[in-house]
C-alpha cells in the first residue's frame, strides 16, 4: 500500500513518510479530542427572580382567591334556595334604584319637544319664494328661442313614429 501512497511533500522513502504522516496524523486526531474550549460558550446564569417569576405566582393567587369567593357565594346563594320554601321572585328591583338625574332630562326632552314644534310650525307657515308659473313661462320662452334658432325642427320626426 506505500507504493500508492502520494505524500505531500517530496520524500525519498515513500513508505516511511506514510507511517511519519500516518502518526502525525493520529497525534493531530488526539490533539482535537482531548482539547479542551478556549471561549466560554455556556451564557450567563438566568438570576434567580427571573425563574421564580414572583408576580405571576401572586395573579395566579389572586385568581385562585377571586374563584374561591364567588364559589362561596354561589354555594351559599344554592343553599339559601334550597332552605327556602318555593317563593318565587318576579319583582325588577332595576328601577328602584332610578337615577338622580331622571327629572332633570325629561324637564330637557319636554323643552326640546316643545322647541321642535315650535319650528315646525314657522316652517309650514312660511311661503315660498319659489313661482312655479314663472319657471314654466321662463321655460315656454327658453324652449321658443331654441326652436328658432335650431336648424332642424325639434320633436317628433317621422322616423320616430
Amino acid at each position: 500500500m506505500h507504493k500508492a501512497y502520494q505524500p505531500l511533500k517530496p520524500a525519498t522513502n515513500k513508505y516511511l513518510q506514510k507511517k511519519w504522516d500516518q502518526t502525525h496524523y493520529k497525534e493531530h486526531r488526539n490533539k482535537v479530542k482531548n482539547a479542551k474550549p478556549v471561549v466560554d460558550t455556556k451564557g450567563i446564569e438566568t438570576p434567580s427572580h427571573v425563574q421564580l417569576k414572583l408576580k405571576k405566582l401572586q395573579l395566579q393567587e389572586e385568581k385562585l382567591a377571586i374563584i374561591e369567593r364567588d364559589n362561596h357565594l354561589l354555594s351559599s346563594r344554592l343553599a339559601n334556595i334550597m332552605l327556602s320554601k318555593g317563593l318565587i321572585d318576579h319583582r325588577n328591583h332595576s328601577f328602584e334604584h332610578s337615577s338622580l338625574n331622571t327629572e332633570k332630562r325629561r324637564k330637557k326632552l319636554l323643552e326640546v319637544g316643545c322647541e321642535n314644534r315650535a319650528m315646525l310650525q314657522r316652517i309650514t307657515a312660511c311661503e315660498s319664494d319659489y313661482r312655479r308659473q314663472r319657471w314654466e313661462e321662463d321655460w315656454k320662452k327658453i324652449e321658443h328661442q331654441r326652436d328658432d334658432i335650431a336648424k332642424y325642427p325639434r320633436g317628433l320626426t317621422k322616423k320616430d313614429i
